[in-house]
């Protein structure tokens, strides 16, 4: 990485729906977790930037049928106004969940920025109506709230929807095949859909040099990584919400990566979802920050 890094803190996990034996789900501690592995020391980043979260709730919200909403938002105003405040386009920026809902907020600042694409890189692809989820978790909702599906209150924020158009979205790694109903949502939609299996035909690297082709072609302002640690094999990272079995490895990861980091039109990239409680001694977080470093760093 050529740019100085800016980190962002943004640990909320109110997106999720807790397991009947969490008292709530442990994502909001992933960058304390980072730290005490020296992710933080290893960027060595210009600034870091934190904004605490609310508490913890299940709040179903009838009007947008999904959990917290009301809570969800404020928080996305308040990511939103950090960011811009702290915007240089010399810096490249790291935003560590968390959950998926993040996104939320990184979306409403990047549409102020501008025409902005998105990088989806997830295990699930996040893209259905709420009518469709069986938790009312905004994590499993979040790509499909930032290109405009869903709820006016979370997809309108400010009335800049949609945050990302879908033809400017790629959405890469999906596992969850099996579902009709839900994959047929994103199949009907007008966002660029490799699912695991696409992915692997289409070759790990030619897809982000595919979708760097589309940022060029539509001379778009930038473009935003989202990275679900969730996407990645089971047996290298069981340590999520939602585990599927099959996923990319850290070679793959590294193929894809390091075409969208190099970049210059890269705005940066968020981390989600890796939860410390199923991680007690690190076995998983270590190589993942060790692996994670060497990309960011360009280093083989």
């Amino acid at each position: 990485m050529k740019r100085p890094i800016n980190i962002f803190e943004f640990p909320i996990n109110l997106g999720l729906t807790k397991k009947e034996h969490e008292t709530e789900p442990g994502v909001k501690k992933l960058p304390d977790w980072f730290r005490k592995f020296d992710f933080h020391k290893k960027i060595n980043p210009k600034n870091i930037f934190r904004l605490e979260a609310p508490e913890y709730a299940m709040d179903f919200d009838a009007e947008t049928g999904v959990k917290n909403a009301d809570k969800i938002i404020e928080y996305a105003k308040k990511q939103s106004e950090i960011i811009l405040k702290n915007f240089n386009q010399n810096i490249f920026n790291i935003i560590l969940g968390g959950d998926c809902s993040i996104l939320i907020g990184n979306a409403v600042a990047l549409k102020k920025l501008g025409n902005y694409g998105l990088f989806y890189l997830d295990g699930h692809t996040d893209y259905i109506p709420p009518q469709l989820s069986t938790s009312g978790g905004v994590a499993g909702m979040d790509l499909a709230i930032v290109a405009g599906l869903g709820h006016e209150k979370l997809t309108n924020i400010e009335s800049l929807r949609p945050y990302f158009k879908e033809e400017n979205i790629f959405c890469v790694g999906n596992a969850e095949i099996d579902d009709r109903e839900y994959v047929g949502q994103i199949l009907n939609s007008g966002i660029h859909y490799f699912d695991l299996y696409r992915l692997r035909k289409n070759g790990f690297r030619k897809t982000s040099e595919d979708f760097l082709y589309l940022i060029k072609e539509k001379k778009l302002d930038g473009f935003f990584i989202h990275f679900d640690v969730d996407v990645l094999k089971d047996e290298i990272m069981p340590c999520v919400d939602s585990r599927m079995e099959d996923g990319i490895d850290y070679n793959d990861l590294k193929e894809i990566l390091l075409p969208l980091l190099n970049n210059e039109k890269c705005f940066g990239i968020e981390i989600t979802i890796l939860d410390s409680d199923y991680d007690k001694n690190g076995d998983y977080t270590k190589p993942f920050i060790e692996n994670l470093i060497q990309i960011i760093n360009n280093e083989d």
